[in-house]
């Protein structure tokens, strides 16, 4: 499979992600439903760092049941309970995935459960 980043130099420059995630020679994709902040027994950490933390934790294991793992993956969309945390949001997923720059959205949106205060959905090409 081959992967090619693009920013198009004529658009506005993203910051840690890729505006176009170009995909060629893929056999498999994946595409992992919204991962909430939620640990197997339902326990729902405090702070937005470790809610976000277990949602990459989750979305892994994930890939993991499929044979895939996040360097796989070339689209995520984060749904945000409030627009304060997009920064930490951002500083969370650069720790995590690294130099890896899939394509991405965030959307600021009422979450499913109050506790949560992201919900994370990816898509990975192998």
């Amino acid at each position: 499979m081959q992967r090619r980043n693009v920013n198009a130099a004529n658009a506005p420059q993203p910051f840690g992600y890729a505006q176009v995630c170009e995909i060629s020679g893929a056999q498999r994709l994946a595409f992992v439903s919204g991962q909430i902040p939620q640990t197997v027994d339902g326990t729902v950490p405090d702070t937005f760092e470790a809610q976000c933390r277990l949602i990459w934790a989750n979305i892994e294991s994930q890939l993991k049941a499929v044979d895939m793992t996040l360097a796989d993956v070339i689209k995520v969309t984060v749904f945000l309970s409030d627009r304060k945390y997009a920064l930490e949001n951002r500083t969370v997923r650069q720790s995590v995935l690294g130099t890896l720059a899939p394509a991405m959205t965030v959307i600021i949106a009422g979450i499913f459960d109050s506790k949560w205060l992201l919900e994370i959905e990816a898509t990975a090409a192998a």
